[in-house]
């Protein structure tokens, strides 16, 4: 007699797509109209402003673009609105769709470095303040104290003289972006590092690490494996957060005239320049940059408020 040995297929794994869409993270989002909102408006945003080459009438930056008989022309809607200005142009003669995409590529950008170098920092000294305890956490943590006393403004005014004793003249528009983003990383790891500082403390006492201990584990394995990835929650919170009020902060520093140059506007500055036009009656050159300044930070906190939401084990 012959045995058949029926044979069955395993079942196959699901795709971490599938699984995603199977995650509470992805219901919680998919239930907040807020959360899908902020998600819309800031893909729009940042889509828009990484293809302003190809979508946008002309280069805002190029000299030889802008026309200063085309200037101050009001919105298409308006009487004396012409094609291709949509929203109209400046006193330059640049057109304000132009520069709004281009600037908030710029704001975008400075945003993203701002954030994830205030990460990398806030995290290392986080990680070893909390690990290693006594005389280093002491040291950091009063670093941190004396910054945080110190407005970001103050900073950025520091900062930036001493960026511009250091670069020769034709470095320091350049350098202005750098500049930024070094004024709000020091003001900004602080955070970072005192968040996972604390939740570094508690895992430290926990039998997983004492065990990794007793194995004589570097201490550089055991924060990175074993401890960072406990502390990443109440981070990626954070992070989303921080990133819209790093965006927040450049146009600020930029109004103030200590950001970006007017050769390379970023959203502050078109507002900066458009401010003293406001009741000129060329309103558009200073209400259009607001409104997307508006858009872009209220639809990153959406995103921030709903993140923090999901992951919060109180409110689950």
């Amino acid at each position: 007699m012959t045995d058949h040995v029926q044979q069955t297929t395993p079942p196959r794994r699901p795709s971490r797509l599938a699984r995603w869409r199977q995650s509470d993270l992805w219901w919680s989002f998919t239930h907040k109209p807020s959360a899908i909102i902020g998600a819309v408006i800031l893909t729009f945003l940042i889509v828009t402003a990484f293809s302003a080459p190809l979508i946008a009438p002309q280069n805002p930056f190029d000299p030889a673009q802008l026309e200063l008989w085309n200037s101050e022309l009001p919105p298409i809607w308006e009487a004396d609105g012409q094609w291709p200005y949509v929203l109209g142009t400046d006193t330059q003669g640049r057109d304000m769709l132009s520069a709004i995409l281009y600037g908030s590529r710029i704001s975008i950008l400075i945003g993203v470095a701002s954030v994830v170098l205030s990460l990398a920092v806030g995290l290392s000294l986080g990680l070893v303040a909390g690990y290693f305890g006594r005389f280093i956490d002491n040291l950091l943590m009063r670093i941190g104290d004396v910054l945080l006393s110190i407005p970001t403004i103050l900073i950025a005014i520091l900062v930036s003289a001493v960026a511009r004793q250091m670069l020769p003249p034709e470095l320091r528009d350049v350098g202005s972006a750098a500049v930024l983003v070094l004024a709000i990383t020091l003001s900004a790891w602080v955070q970072y590092a005192r968040t996972v500082r604390a939740q570094t403390i508690v895992e430290r006492g926990k039998e997983y690490v004492q065990a990794a201990r007793l194995l004589k584990t570097p201490a550089r394995r055991i924060m990175l494996k074993h401890i960072l990835p406990n502390t990443l929650t109440p981070i990626l919170v954070a992070a989303t957060l921080n990133f819209g009020m790093a965006i927040l902060t450049e146009a600020t520093l930029s109004f103030l005239g200590i950001g970006m140059p007017p050769s390379q506007p970023s959203l502050g500055t078109l507002i900066r320049l458009g401010n003293q036009f406001l009741f000129s009656g060329v309103w558009w050159v200073v209400l259009f940059p607001v409104v997307q300044l508006c858009l872009l930070v209220v639809s990153v906190n959406l995103l921030g408020d709903w993140l923090r939401d999901a992951l919060n084990p109180k409110l689950r």
